[in-house]
Parts: structure tokens; sequence; C-alpha cells
């Protein structure tokens, strides 16, 4: 290779590494170049490309990006996955996973999150996390479910509060809530006109009694004076 194919290689690693907040470094030593094309096609439709450079190219590269991170698992061949913006680590993940269990060959030294250092083993675990899109499906539905509850609450129809309302006071032995009171003191004045009615009559009975005593007192005096 040339001196000028290797200042360039150096200068888009360098520039990959200073933009990539996450990637994947395997040793790939032992894989034959279809499996190779078949990892990197896999990778590709998750978002990450698949890139083998020499290790004195690579740690070059790392020492000019400042990725210490790199530099420090570039033991033997390797080959490091970069993702997108948009890639799945999940899904990167599992794939490199995958084919170090089928072929037997390729083994996952570490890599990069999000600008966190992962150990082979932390990409493991990331490997048997859920896709991306069920995890997203499950925070979603742990903030939704309770607004759902709240939606619920204050969709409920006001009939059935007031009868919570009335039977707690019910319950209490108290009066009735206001809107059955306000119907019972509508409906107060006619009764209190027809109670008092008897009344009425028994006080002009009262008075109609009373002067005729008076009439029958008046008249008996007379009589005893025109029979003197």
């Amino acid at each position: 290779m040339e001196r000028s194919d290797k200042e360039r290689i150096v200068g888009e690693l360098t520039e990959r590494l200073r933009q990539t907040e996450s990637f994947i470094v395997a040793d790939y030593r032992g894989l034959t170049m279809k499996e190779v094309d078949a990892l990197r096609g896999q990778l590709l439709e998750h978002g990450a490309r698949f890139t083998v450079v020499k290790n004195s190219l690579t740690r070059r590269a790392a020492e000019a990006a400042g990725a210490d991170a790199v530099l420090a698992l570039l033991e033997g061949p390797t080959a490091i996955a970069f993702l997108e913006t948009d890639g799945d680590p999940v899904a990167v993940a599992k794939a490199l996973a995958d084919t170090a269990r089928t072929t037997k060959v390729l083994t996952v030294r570490g890599g990069l999150l999000e600008g966190r250092a992962l150990t082979a083993e932390e990409v493991d675990e990331l490997a048997k996390l859920p896709p991306a899109d069920v995890l997203r499906g499950q925070v979603l539905g742990a903030i939704a479910a309770p607004l759902y509850v709240i939606v619920g609450l204050f969709a409920a129809p006001l009939q059935d509060l007031h009868g919570l309302v009335q039977a707690r006071i019910d319950q209490l032995g108290g009066e009735e809530v206001p809107a059955v009171a306000e119907e019972a003191a509508e409906d107060a004045p006619e009764e209190e006109e027809a109670e008092d009615a008897p009344a009425a009559e028994a006080s002009a009975e009262v008075e109609e009694t009373t002067d005729e005593e008076t009439t029958e007192a008046a008249e008996e005096p007379a009589e005893e004076e025109s029979e003197e």
C-alpha cells in the first residue's frame, strides 16, 4: 500500500473516531472473506459500518483522535463496527454475538456506547436486550399507563360522582346532597300551605263558637229584666 493511501485511510479513520460515540471492536481473525462480507451486510442493515484496518494504521488514527478506548483494545487483527446516528446498538451487538457463536472464531473485545467504554461482557449483555423498537414500546407503555388512568377519572360521569357522595352522606347519617335538598325545598311551601289549611278552619270554628256564646250571654240579662 502506498504512503498516500495509508495517509488517506488514517485520516478517514481519525475523523470517524472523533465523530462516532458508539462502536464495537472485535477480533476477526480466522473469518473468511465470505463471512466478513455477510457480517458487514447484516451490520449495515442495523446502521453500522464494519471496518477492517491494520492495527498500525488504527493505532495512528486512535492516537490522533484521542480515542483511548480503541487503543486499549488493539490486540491482534481488529475490526470496528461504527454505529451511525440512527444505528441500533442492540441489534449490532446481537449480530456480532451470533457470528461469534456460529463461527467459533469472531471475538468481541469491547467498545464504546454513547461515549461510555464497554467491556466484552457488557457488549454481551447488550446483545441480550430486546430490540430497540420493543424497548421503546415498553417505555411508552410505562409512561402512558398513568395517563390513561387520569383520563378515565376525568371522563367518569358526574352522576357517578354524585352517587358516591350521596352514599357517603347516607353512611354518615347526614342530610341529602344539595341537588336533592333543593328539590325538597321547592316542595316545602306547598306542604306548609296544606298543613296550615286545617288550622285556619279550626280557628274559624273557634271564632264562630265564641260569637254565639257572647250573643247568648247578652240575651239572658235582657229576659230576666223583662220578667221583673
